[in-house]
């Protein structure tokens, strides 16, 4: 009996042994990362992947907004926190003491619910709604149905870079407004006459996105700045980034992530575009 339970034993030390050949090992490492939610899906994912690769390593991806991300990096209360604003665009964070890791691109489009009978709008008509002048479908085109207006909270990153380039900075009327992306689609699909914007990778079939000027919100467009609703995805962190923060952004720009889930979650690979922007909205290349 004795001979039978050391063969097991080692059998089972081998068979522990094969099983853990082809992962690293950390010894209990964990980060946090807060912020976008526009970002979320992607660092989740990434996160999820990195930790199956890199045993003992977890990767906590909480969302709560840019605003959130950039406050909570600035304190030092989280590991990353992401943006899809740059820091100095927020007048209450010291982007001099933060480091900015651009890791995709994401674009940006209305979506409104589909009985509504609209693919395209001009720029002024879809300013025009946001800004209260426009109430009901008819006076664009569409059906007579009232305009419901689903806003995202203040401190979205993903509602700035809608309103500064669709409203040029004029106040967008009342609203009701939501904090998630996957609510915002949720609503508009369900609520006649809603209309909303969100990230592409939100965009699906229970929803219309729409057109701005006979220009369609494709990957394409945003490669060239055709479609100008755009923005960065940064991880920010407080000051150079070191372990395994580091091996984690290092890891979301590789070639495996950029050329696989990037792209299959929606998001733009940095290495596709073809113009870069500052954060005044300046093409510089």
């Amino acid at each position: 009996m004795r001979l039978k339970n050391m063969l097991l034993s080692a059998i089972g030390l081998v068979a522990v042994s094969i099983g853990l050949s082809g992962c690293k090992t950390n010894n209990g490492e964990s980060i946090t990362v807060v912020g976008s939610s526009a970002l979320q899906p992607l660092v989740e994912a990434a996160g999820e992947q990195y930790s199956s690769d890199h045993l003992g390593v977890f990767i906590n991806v909480q969302g709560g907004g840019s605003g959130t991300g950039l406050s909570q990096i600035q304190s030092k209360a989280v590991a990353i926190g992401n943006s899809d604003l740059f820091a100095d665009e927020k007048p209450d964070i010291k982007a001099d003491q933060l480091v900015d890791h651009k890791v995709a691109v994401v674009g940006v489009a209305p979506i409104i619910n589909k009985k509504v009978g609209i693919k395209n709008l001009t720029a002024t008509q879809l300013r025009n709604i946001f800004t209260g002048r426009v109430t009901n479908w008819r006076e664009v085109g569409g059906k007579n149905m009232p305009v419901v207006i689903i806003n995202r909270t203040q401190g979205s990153g993903t509602r700035a870079t809608f309103e500064r380039w669709v409203l040029k900075d004029q106040p967008a009327i009342a609203a009701q407004e939501q904090d998630s992306s996957g609510m915002v689609r949720s609503i508009v699909a369900t609520t006649p006459g809603a209309i909303s914007y969100v990230a592409f990778s939100y965009v699906d079939k229970t929803v219309q996105p729409v057109s701005i000027n006979g220009v369609a919100p494709t990957d394409q467009n945003v490669h060239a700045n055709h479609w100008q609703i755009w923005s960065y995805e940064h991880m920010y962190t407080n000051g150079p980034a070191k372990g395994l923060t580091k091996d984690l952004i290092a890891y979301i720009l590789s070639h495996k992530i950029q050329s696989t889930l990037v792209k299959q979650m929606g998001y733009i690979p940095m290495n596709d575009m073809q113009v870069e922007r500052d954060s005044k909205g300046r093409v510089i290349k």
